[in-house]
């Protein structure tokens, strides 16, 4: 008998998923590059007052600041209105959003304009993080869902990866500008797709009371209908959230985002400096970035095979721990191929880890909470996000040693390791081993 953990329902229920999974994993790789290209162009902008007016660096880093602010919205505003919504249709609007303000912000001509538009664009970035792992929990067969979750969310180091590149490559020949015209082609490019490859969640539907349209739509892209009972009058959203059922588990699933961000954005902005103030040249310091990148890259899709087979939480309080190993192996003075196994441990730890995190929050809820949930963990822990590189700056303009850095950022790996191990199970979540008889069940259903 197949089991119902990993087997397909029919050949159509897989092209679909891939092809849900393809068009959430490309958003996400969008995303990435936006969070990343702006720091690829600053010196640009600040060497050349007559872009959009002279840029001091405080102003500079605020700058910088407005899209993850705006990434923070986004996911908030789309954990109170996704799971009422509906999947396809937060998807369509935020790839929308994204796209026209990263057009719009290509042509920005001041520093006030091009502010608000980087705000604008986070309102759609943020919006894209929160609703993709909604998504990919509610199409991918339960065996799947980690490595699918991995597969989708590595796409913000690769989109990190595809900026610095692009900007190595083509930022003398097209300009600022058109580095942020690139990031606007989900429009021409992603939208066409999504509109005819993304069908709604039939679990969604379900959920909503909405039957009808739920069997419409599985037996339209060959989908298994879920076995969920409609509840209408449920909790939906935010108000789920709040709800004795999941309020201790949301609160340390945020922090353990907080923790999983703040290392992932203070290590991004920080890495290069630390260490070519150890003594690295402009190169060998980029390339300890990009080993962090390609490291949470590899080591998080591995990572998530794991985790579909052993859950993820002891995963996830494994790779916090070896990044707190590997954070401190780099207060000592090896030599550079084991400098570069750490940062490349830390990279599976901190970003890899922060993937798993977003898997694991997705599976944690249920459908009527499932977007909220997500959103909640991307939005609070954004504050991470905007944290880690002011925490950074701190330590080093005060002149602390780089160990020291090193030091406070592995103390955060850890706590992010404790709060993960106490974090209660659901034995109703879709990350929980099923037993061998639910196992062997017929594979044309899909419980949740």
């Amino acid at each position: 008998m197949a089991d119902n953990t990993t087997a397909w329902a029919s050949p159509r229920h897989r092209r679909t998923v891939i092809w849900v999974v393809a068009l959430a994993t490309l958003a996400i790789i969008f995303d990435g590059y936006d969070l990343v290209v702006y720091g690829t162009i600053l010196p640009t902008l600040m060497a050349d007052p007559s872009q959009i007016g002279a840029i001091s660096a405080q102003q500079g880093g605020a700058l910088g600041s407005y899209a993850l602010i705006g990434v923070m919205v986004g996911a908030l505003f789309t954990g109170a209105f996704g799971d009422r919504l509906g999947r396809r249709k937060m998807m369509l609007i935020n790839i929308v959003w994204f796209s026209v303000g990263m057009g719009a912000a290509a042509m920005a001509t001041s520093i006030t304009s091009f502010g608000i538009l980087r705000f604008f664009t986070g309102i759609g970035v943020g919006g894209l993080v929160a609703t993709a792992g909604a998504v990919v929990a509610e199409f991918a067969p339960p065996g799947k869902r980690n490595l699918f979750n991995a597969i989708v969310y590595s796409g913000v180091p690769a989109g990190g990866v595809l900026a610095s590149l692009l900007a190595i490559v083509l930022r003398d020949t097209i300009g600022w500008r058109g580095l942020f015209w690139i990031g606007a082609l989900p429009l021409v490019i992603l939208l066409p797709l999504a509109l005819v490859k993304l069908p709604e969640s039939p679990m969604w539907l379900q959920a909503r009371g909405r039957t009808d349209e739920a069997a419409a739509v599985c037996d339209k892209f060959g989908l298994p209908l879920p076995t969920i009972a409609p509840a209408p009058a449920e909790k939906v959203g935010f108000a789920a959230l709040a709800t004795r059922r999941y309020a201790w588990g949301t609160t340390l699933l945020g922090l353990m985002s907080f923790a999983g961000l703040l290392l992932t954005y203070g290590l991004n902005t920080w890495l290069p400096k630390i260490m070519a103030d150890a003594g690295y040249n402009a190169k060998g310091s980029l390339a300890f970035l990009l080993v962090l990148n390609g490291g949470a890259i590899i080591g998080g899709l591995l990572a998530s095979r794991i985790a579909d087979g052993r859950g993820p939480q002891p995963v996830i309080a494994t790779t916090f721990g070896l990044a707190g190993l590997a954070l401190i192996l780099l207060t000592f003075g090896f030599p550079l191929p084991v400098l570069l196994t750490a940062v490349a441990i830390a990279g599976v730890g901190t970003i890899g880890t922060q993937v798993l995190i977003y898997g694991f929050v997705s599976n944690y809820y249920e459908t009527a909470a499932r977007g909220a949930g997500v959103a909640w963990c991307a939005g609070f822990g954004r504050l991470g996000g905007i944290f880690g590189p002011i925490i950074g700056g701190l330590l080093i303009g005060a002149g602390l040693s780089n160990d020291v850095s090193f030091y406070i950022f592995a103390g955060i790996a850890v706590a992010g390791a404790l709060v993960t191990v106490f974090v209660p199970i659901r034995r109703g979540a879709q990350y929980v081993a099923r037993t061998p008889e639910a196992a062997a069940a017929s594979p044309t259903t899909v419980e949740v």
